[in-house]
């Protein structure tokens, strides 16, 4: 006999955080038929002496709704070892959707998830209306790795109300009984929840408050009703925990979530300083869980926050009308321009004018850091902006112009706006570590101008099991984290571990080798549009279903990702 696949003389991670052990994986028909010991030969054998074999990373949380339409690839999440995604997050997407109301589902992803325009009018067919037939799109496409999709709550709303639903006009009885029928609906065909948001920057390309911002008690209620009227399924929210205030409306949504019997994984961001905001939340997930309900706060593994540039969507100087005289130049005249005398200093006097919300962050210069190569996610406070200009006797807005033009202006700045509590992940740390916790925000295919996040898999592994000088994980309980806990929390309890019958979704690691690169620039949109890319030395193989869909960071051509239907239960043992 024979096996499809063996990996050998591996150090296995089981994802569960056993103890790592030394021996081989045998992969047959895309699932796992042995671990230890394989005598018998594979038709492909990888050498894995000295490397990690863990399972694929599941990300809870990416918006890959357009992408997984026009493309094949899901990277960067798949360039970091994530072979299942979960997309439809923070209550936008496509579907379900009348063809009179395709732009405000555009304007919505433009303004919400930073999506180009023509990107979208370019990279989508828009061959469906309903969910189901979304859902039928997208399994008639081929991809790199699994995905799976939640019904987003703004274009549900709208397809149930038009145009009061865009305006956020309160729904009526009639509104809410479709609305739970849809969301039944959904669940019926393979959706794995429905997702919302209250968020405050979550605003339209146009400025407008999403479509689901002021949804009330009983819309809430209503979709999930719909969801355990088919079964159940998870519930996906975004509160406006920056603002402060948010208690009562998570705690309404804990009561709809909990009276339908549907699990919960929200969104919880740490604040940079002043007095913590977040502890309030997991005190209301303390309370509600030990009434018996099944709450999960997703928690970012890095500071939240955007990647800043001249070629980016966002810069300091981006709101300034002399900016904007010459922001339409090719990267290369623009520096031109912006090193001589009388335009920095007619662009330093300017004042910013009027733009989206996210804009004006872009001039927080405590939290604002040069991004090196490699990619350094946890920066000292002396290497801040601020602190960078009072070493040179210059104001903040001097020292980022400078830094701006850089690298011939091709130089990124993070800035750090959450999840950096004094100058540091400790309180990140405090929080992974929790059982009501678990680890997502991806944010892949979405943003594509100003964050870079899907690589967080990696950071996981090279700064929090082995870079960072102290409150070290674990490499079993990175991967953990990564593997069977999202894989349970979202209800796939088909992957995350390396054990017999389970889904041969894997990774073959160099730890010791494991470099995360600062972002480049690429144009393989619809439309040559305009994307964050980031790449990692380190992935030795990354395979799905039994099939390498990487090697040694090059992508193969195999595509045996596929659209995920609904909660899958585990093997049987």
């Amino acid at each position: 006999m024979s096996y499809d696949l063996v990996i050998r003389n591996g150090t296995v991670i089981d994802g569960l955080g056993g103890e790592p052990s030394r021996g081989d994986v045998a992969v047959s028909d895309g699932v796992i038929v042995a671990v230890g010991t394989v005598d018998a030969p594979g038709v492909h054998e990888i050498d894995a002496t000295g490397l990690l074999v863990t399972p694929g990373f599941v990300d809870l949380h990416t918006h890959y709704d357009g992408q997984a339409i026009w493309s094949e690839r899901m990277s960067p999440s798949s360039s970091h070892g994530v072979t299942t995604a979960l997309m439809g997050n923070c209550g936008v997407g496509f579907a379900p959707c009348r063809a009179e109301d395709h732009e405000v589902l555009v304007d919505v992803m433009a303004g919400v998830e930073d999506i180009p325009g023509v990107v979208m009018t370019d990279g989508l067919p828009w061959d469906w209306e309903t969910f189901p037939q979304y859902l039928d799109a997208l399994e008639a496409r081929r991809r790199d790795i699994d995905i799976a999709a939640y019904l987003p709550h703004s274009p549900l709303r709208v397809y149930v109300m038009g145009r009061r639903g865009a305006d956020c006009e309160p729904a009526t009885g009639e509104d809410l009984a479709l609305m739970r029928k849809l969301a039944a609906e959904a669940i019926e065909v393979g959706a794995l929840g429905v997702s919302s948001s209250r968020f405050a920057f979550h605003k339209t390309g146009s400025g407008a408050p999403i479509p689901t911002y002021d949804a009330a008690y009983e819309e809430i209620s209503a979709i999930v009703g719909g969801v355990a009227d088919a079964g159940g399924g998870l519930l996906q929210f975004i509160p406006d925990i920056p603002a402060g205030g948010y208690e009562r409306v998570l705690q309404q949504v804990f009561e709809a979530a909990t009276d339908a019997g549907v699990p919960v994984t929200f969104t919880l961001t740490t604040g940079n300083s002043g007095d913590p905001i977040w502890p309030g939340a997991v005190n209301l997930i303390e309370k509600y869980n030990a009434a018996g309900a099944e709450i999960h706060a997703q928690v970012f593994a890095r500071p939240i926050g955007l990647v800043i540039g001249l070629e980016l969507t966002a810069n300091p100087f981006v709101l300034y009308p002399s900016y904007q005289e010459i922001a339409d130049l090719p990267l290369d005249e623009r520096v031109a321009q912006m090193r001589k005398a009388d335009v920095r200093a007619r662009i330093l006097a300017d004042k910013p004018g009027e733009g989206h919300p996210f804009m004006y962050f872009a001039q927080a210069w405590e939290w604002m850091f040069p991004l090196t190569e490699p990619a350094n996610y946890e920066p000292a406070a002396q290497d801040s902006i601020l602190a960078r200009a009072a070493a040179r006797g210059v104001s903040p807005l001097e020292e980022a112009y400078d830094r701006l033009l850089d690298d011939d202006g091709r130089a990124m700045m993070l800035v750090a706006l959450a999840n950096f509590e004094n100058n540091s992940l400790d309180t990140v740390g405090e929080l992974i570590r929790r059982d009501d916790v678990v680890l997502g925000l991806g944010d892949g295919g979405a943003h594509y101008g100003m964050i870079c996040d899907a690589s967080y898999p990696t950071f996981v592994l090279a700064h929090w099991a082995r870079d960072r000088p102290s409150g070290r994980l674990s490499v079993a309980e990175a991967v953990r984290l990564m593997t069977s806990v999202p894989a349970r929390v979202s209800g796939l309890a088909d992957r995350g571990r390396i054990a017999v019958g389970y889904k041969a979704d894997l990774n073959v690691i160099d730890h010791a080798g494991l470099t995360l690169h600062k972002p480049v620039i690429t144009f393989d949109l619809p439309a040559g549009g305009r994307r964050l890319d980031q790449t990692a030395d380190g992935y030795v193989a990354t395979i799905v279903s039994g099939e390498v869909i990487s090697a040694n960071g090059v992508p193969t051509s195999a595509r045996p990702g596929r659209l995920i239907r609904g909660r899958q239960p585990a093997p049987a043992s």
